[in-house]
Order: structure tokens, then sequence, then C-alpha cells
């Protein structure tokens, strides 16, 4: 098996409407037109996809520990100035963590409390 991209990543939604504002409004994220039945949105990154999915059913583990995030599940984003992302994240009332790492990094959640990674590659991310 060669595996050769990677196309996208879905992620569970309690309530759509509230993580849409996130990711569209908060993130900036372009949303894209999807053809499925079901509740959800997807955001085309690059070469990449994110996928959101309701499912108002859904129990989220409330144990994320942003000290500790790179041991975490999160989705890893990269961006072109961190500290207008974190300056961006804390006008919308978001949590902010900086890498423990030493990186040029930060951790936030989503709603439903899931982790995300803003790093940055440098002037050509």
């Amino acid at each position: 098996m060669e595996i050769v991209s990677c196309l996208h990543v879905a992620v569970i939604a309690s309530n759509l409407e509230r993580s849409i504002e996130f990711y569209t409004q908060v993130l900036g994220l372009k949303q894209i037109d999807r053809q499925l039945k079901y509740p959800g949105v997807w955001y085309q990154i690059g070469d990449f996809q994110l996928h959101l999915i309701e499912n108002v059913e859904a129990r989220f583990n409330d144990t994320i520990d942003l000290n500790v995030s790179t041991r975490n599940p999160h989705i890893a984003l990269s961006v072109r100035d961190l500290d207008a992302a974190k300056q961006q994240l804390i006008a919308a009332n978001c949590i902010v963590k900086m890498s423990n790492s030493g990186r040029a990094a930060l951790f936030t959640q989503d709603p439903d409390g899931n982790a995300i990674e803003l790093t940055w590659l440098g002037t050509d991310s």
C-alpha cells in the first residue's frame, strides 16, 4: 500500500450552526458545495477538505487538556500570521494556548471541544 495524500478529515459537530460560525467566522474557512443529504458542511483548505458532520446525539470527551495538546487528537492547520490568528481567537473569546514545544504554534478548541493546532510554517506557508 502507498498512501499518496490526505483528502479530508471529518469532525462531528453537535450543533452545526454553532460550528459553522466558528469555522467560517472565527477561522475564516471557505465553505464548498456538497451533494450529500445528511446535515453537514465542507470546507476547502488548499488540496485538503474539512468535513463537519452534524450528530446532535454525539457525546464529546471533555478531558482535552490543551497543556498537553500535541498528545491529544487534533486538527493541524498552517497560518500565515500566527499573532494575527491568536488575536482573532482571543477577540472571539476562544481558548488559546501557545505550544509548549517552543514552536510557533498555538492550540484552541472548536465549540465541541475538538482541539485545533495553528502553526506558522514561515514565509512560504
